[in-house]
């Protein structure tokens, strides 16, 4: 009896233990009296503020956060994704079901793990309770931006702030005035951040309407929590980010806070307390008292999000391969590697580890191994390991500290080639394990290389100090290099034909211009073909001219056998035949080089195969991938396939051909591709423990950022200490996103732009789009919904159609929308509740130009779902009027939202139609970013240096052709990044006119595309920057670009249409174009008869 009750006694401590088990990583927090409610792994919990256990809230498989409490504690709003949206809702602070009182646009970008942030943002209640504030970016063209909205407790249609912009904010106690900042960036992975969108808290007064700055600090000011007299906010003024106070009737600002580990994040308050989140934990700050304390609190739940499952590897394959003889495949894919039989068998996992991620495996062409890249050191190194799995992977390199990308067997299976960040191309011995560096490059990585068939060669292209790519060749014995192309094209991708006979290569020396319709000016695309070098002068050009003759039959007497008729044939076993040597003489080598015929393109993924060339083409009127094959003795080639990409087996006997996710060995075809019979990848299953997974990925992203960071010392932080700092968070991921949150802390004390990152898979609810009328509406006293504003649109443009102006719709601002596919609204609290998942498809409206149901008419409408593009067109529209109407015409606006393809389609939309104004406003605010910036400079920057005309026009042309002559002037604001950041830049550099506005965003250390993840999240490393062609110094980072004449826009006159820095720019040109001198008329014609 004794050793049950102690057994009993075990049990209950160890569930104790287990239970009792403190929590960490709790976001989002807010508090009432007593009660604290909190986001843990994507659900709200309730506890006391003096911790304890923790109750669940809810339950959904969206992510709830941001929960506030009411003014009487009774109730909390909070943002949540029930029902396919990022909308507001709202329980009962005890728990309950949520309603939904808001209906808004499916933005793409509202993931709380996207670097923008969730949209609909619950911030605040209005003091009397009757209102909930939320942040929105439904109106927005520019993800950076949003506007602060109102939405009845009950629901119903939401009202606007009188704001341009808002972000966190909060109320004085009587309601009158608001404490906000104007810009939301907490989700930017980016600490101590000092660039020109860096906040401020700013005070509005509803009666007087005036906006005062009460921080005025260049570092970020944000949170603002008034309580009496004191407004509490974050600041990382000294660093880290630390609780401060501003006295309302002082002016002062005292620091309350002292903490130097973790900022403090995502604040929030009633009357007596303050609580946080600091480090994971949840701390409460007495306002009176000053002094803070820890809430230590316990969460018992199935953390139904991070128990191990069984996963579908088949949905995350990276590459694959296939044995010599076709068998079977290996597929590299959710960090495993897996073989699987090409018809019939069994799939094997060979590593099934769930804390290493193994990529790149690659059959070796003895058929014996598989090599594929491991970090189960802790770092990239090559490993290899027995084809059926029969044996531990043995580690083949160490040491080599870095990103490792594609491996490379050679013919012989006795070595792999391998390149890495560094730039280095090297190979391993696999018996001595020893490395042997081939070459490293200066201007860039070594992409592309491969064996000669003996496995004595390796060919492999790099960039000179051109940037042109150059085809070079390694001799293994010899150790010495020699270039089989020269610096005047571009040349990349050389293989060996597979009797080592060839090399074939990709080279850009098609010359084929296409010419502009907007300017006389050229591009080339499509450049590239596959040329073939005879390695030997031995070789004859498999082009070379033939002259067929005729050759005389002999006949030869064969011995008669006089059993021969009795006796069976034996049949001999071929012997497999010795690989040649290849031979290789560089001398005259380019002068070797012949073009495969074909139509010019982008031409990637070669082989040759006795006699037959086998590659992937794409062009820029299709980019699709098509196989394709050439017949060197035939002379012709041969469409295999659309949509395909393949590998063949080491002995050129099969393929591996995929498409659309399915994959199918054959034979190596010589027409039109069958995948009748695809590989099953059914079960490609996995049992993924993700607590294991998402420190591998946790340890990945450091070990990328060391890798590719810009500059080696890492801006100076001890990044081995950063990787410590977080580590200890891991463990306590319950949420995928919540993983994304340590990365992107982490890689946010590097201080720089561009350090990007995005959650792999994760829970989320299937998306639901709401239609939406292209219209401003508000709830009529009658119930039913007047039109208060309809969007200007364009009729012509599918991306720009506003339904209510459509042709035959005739609905007219005034007018009232009785009902919505027959649902009468007048008891409707919201008619966007009626037009849940009715995004582009055919709705009935009955309108009316009274709001009452007789008389009504009934229209056909089409709803969309996003308005953002409609309020960027009319904001663009009255901007073109105003400068038109102000200027007498003379002077053209153009905007340019992006440096992408949209904002250069903006810019040649409105450019070019406008070069015959006098003077040009350029409006960088908002701008995104992207790349094209020097292009635009470009033209911008153009001088006319003649002029030509022609006999019965009066008007002559400029040359350059499509010139602007005359002043010009660029807009920039807070929100001018990126590349956006780097126009202005420029435009100031160049010397092209002022900038008008305020400080840039300052981020311009640039990113390439993610390297792949198990999960398939995505990392953006910032990898190259600019710095000063005159000076040698840095330049933007951090900063911003400043304007020449500083003018910022208030919120609230900006919100009721006075945009001061554009009625800046109207006064600036317009004292310009006082010293403008047009260009001269043609001249009286020439009499040269004398």
């Amino acid at each position: 009896m004794k050793k049950l009750l102690l057994w009993v006694l075990a049990i209950a401590f160890t569930i104790t233990a287990v239970q009792g088990q403190e929590a960490r990583l709790m976001r989002f927090p807010a508090v009432h009296n007593n009660q604290v409610v909190f986001t843990y792994a994507g659900d709200l919990y309730t506890v006391d503020i003096s911790g304890g256990v923790a109750r669940k809230l809810t339950t959904h498989v969206g992510y709830e956060m941001f929960p506030h409490f009411s003014p009487d504690g009774r109730t909390i709003a909070f943002t949540g994704q029930y029902d396919g949206n990022t909308e507001v809702f709202s329980i009962p602070a005890e728990g309950g079901t949520p309603m939904r009182l808001t209906h808004t646009a499916t933005l793409n970008r509202d993931d709380i793990s996207d670097r923008m942030g969730p949209n609909n943002i619950v911030m605040a209640w209005t003091p009397d309770g009757e209102k909930i504030v939320y942040r929105s970016r439904k109106q927005s063209f520019n993800d950076f931006k949003g506007q602060l909205f109102m939405v009845p407790v009950n629901g119903g249609m939401s009202e606007e702030l009188p704001l341009s912009t808002g972000g966190f904010c909060s109320f004085s106690p009587d309601g009158r005035k608001l404490a906000f900042n104007r810009v939301f960036r907490e989700f930017r992975t980016w600490k101590y951040y000092k660039g020109g969108m860096a906040d401020d808290i700013w005070i509005f007064d509803f009666n007087t309407k005036e906006v005062t700055n009460i921080t005025s600090n260049p570092a970020q000011d944000i949170f603002p929590m008034w309580i009496g007299d004191e407004i509490f906010f974050l600041s990382d003024r000294d660093r880290t980010m630390n609780l401060f106070v501003y006295n309302t009737k002082t002016k002062n600002i005292e620091k309350v806070t002292n903490y130097n580990d973790y900022d403090i994040k995502f604040p929030s308050f009633d009357h007596n307390s303050i609580v946080f989140e600091k480090g994971g934990f949840l701390f409460a700050f007495d306002v009176k008292t000053r002094t803070t304390r820890k809430i230590n609190i316990t969460i018992t739940d199935d953390q139904n999000y991070s128990r191990p499952s069984l996963v579908d590897a088949s949905k995350r394959i990276t590459n694959a391969d296939l044995s010599p003889n076709g068998e079977r495949v290996v597929f590299s894919a959710r960090g495993d590697v897996y073989t699987l039989p090409s018809e019939k068998g069994i799939t094997y996992n060979l590593t099934a580890s769930s804390d290493v991620h193994e990529r790149e495996a690659t059959w070796s062409p003895d058929g014996k191994w598989i090599a594929y890249l491991s970090d189960k050191t802790g770092e990239y190194e090559v490993y290899i390991q027995p084809q059926d799995g029969s044996m531990p992977a043995t580690q083949v390199t160490s040491g080599i500290n870095n990103y490792i990308f594609g491996i490379e067997w050679s013919p012989d299976s006795k070595k792999i080639l391998f390149s890495d960040r560094l730039g280095r191309l090297q190979y391993v011995d696999i018996e001595t394990k020893a490395v042997t560096l081939v070459t490293k490059g200066k201007y860039g990585l070594v992409n592309s290389y491969s064996w000669s068939p003996d496995s004595k060669w390796i060919a492999y292209s790099t960039s000179d100090a051109n940037r042109f790519s150059v085809v070079y060749i390694y001799g293994i014995d010899s150790k010495t290099t020699n270039s089989v192309t020269n610096g005047w094209f571009s040349s990349y991708g050389p293989v060996f034909s597979n009797d080592g006979k060839y090399l074939l290569y990709v080279s850009d020396r098609e010359f084929n211009p296409i010419y502009s319709n907007t300017e006389w000016n050229h591009a080339y695309v499509d450049m590239s073909n596959i040329y073939i070098v005879m390695l030997s002068k031995d070789t004859p050009s498999p082009f070379a001219l033939e002259n067929n003759e005729v050759k005389p039959e002999t006949k030869t007497e064969q011995p008669k056998d006089k059993d021969s008729a009795k006796k069976p044939a034996k049949t001999e076993e071929k012997p497999k035949p010795e690989v040649q040597p290849v031979k290789i003489d560089f001398d005259g080598i380019e002068n070797r080089t012949v073009e495969l015929t074909g139509k010019a393109g982008r031409y990637y993924n070669i082989y040759c195969i006795d006699g037959k060339v086998y590659y992937n083409y794409s062009s820029s009127k299709d980019r699709q991938p098509v196989a394709m094959m050439y017949d060197l003795k035939k002379q012709k080639e041969t469409e295999l396939g659309e949509s395909i990409r393949f590998t063949i087996s080491s002995n050129g006997k099969k393929m591996l051909v995929s498409k659309n996710r399915t994959y199918a060995v054959i034979d190596l075809p010589t027409g039109k591709i069958n995948m009748e019979k695809t590989i099953d990848l059914s079960d490609m299953k996995v049992w993924v423990d993700y607590h294991k997974e998402w420190k591998q990925i946790f340890d990945e992203s450091w070990r990328q950022m060391r890798d590719f960071f810009y500059v080696e010392n890492m801006h100076g932080v001890d990044w081995k200490a950063i990787h410590d700092k977080y580590a200890v968070l891991v463990p306590y991921v319950n949420h995928r996103n919540d993983l994304t949150y340590i990365i992107g802390e982490m890689i946010g004390e590097l201080n720089v732009g561009h350090a990007y990152v995005n959650s792999g898979d994760k829970p989320e609810p299937e998306r639901i789009k709401t239609g939406l009328l292209g219209a401003k509406l508000s709830k009529h006293s009658s119930g039913y919904f007047r039109v208060d504003k309809i969007l200007e649109g364009a009729n012509w443009s599918d991306a720009l159609r506003s339904p209510l102006a459509e042709i035959g719709v005739n609905v007219k601002e005034g007018d009232y929308i009785i009902s919505v596919d027959g649902v009468d609204l007048k008891n409707i609290p919201d008619i966007y509740s009626t037009l849940i998942n009715k995004a582009d498809k055919t709705v009935a409206l009955v309108v009316n130009s009274s709001p009452q149901a007789n008389g009504g008419r009934k229209v056909l409408v089409k709803p969309i779902a996003d308005e953002s593009e409609l309020y960027y067109y009319t904001w663009v529209q009255n901007n073109i009027r105003k400068v038109n109407e102000t200027t007498n015409g003379e002077v053209g606006y153009i905007h340019i939202p992006d440096m992408g393809v949209a904002g250069l389609n903006e810019f040649v939309k409105y450019f070019y139609p406008q070069l015959t104004k006098k003077a040009l406003i350029i409006d960088d605010r908002g701008n995104g970013g992207g790349n094209v910036s020097p292009m635009i400079l470009e033209r911008l920057s153009r001088v006319v240096y003649r002029m030509t005309m022609r006999r019965g026009f009066d008007q002559p042309s400029t040359i350059p052709s499509e010139t602007h002559y005359g002043p010009k002037v660029v807009l920039i604001d807070r929100y001018s990044a990126s590349d956006g950041d780097l126009f202005p830049y420029g435009f100031k550099k160049l010397g092209l006119g002022p900038l008008i506005g305020v400080r840039s965003w300052g981020g311009v250390v640039g990113i390439s595309g993610s390297l792949p993840f198990v999960d398939g999240g995505d990392l953006r490393k910032p990898e190259f920057t600019s710095f000063s062609s005159d000076t040698g110094e840095w330049i933007i980072e951090g900063h911003g670009v400043d304007p020449d004449i500083e003018i910022d826009n208030d919120p609230y006159r900006e919100y009721m249409g006075q945009d001061d820095q554009l009625n800046k720019a109207i006064e600036q040109i317009k004292v310009m174009l006082k010293d403008y001198k047009p260009l001269p008329q043609i001249p009286q014609a020439p009499d040269r008869s004398k």
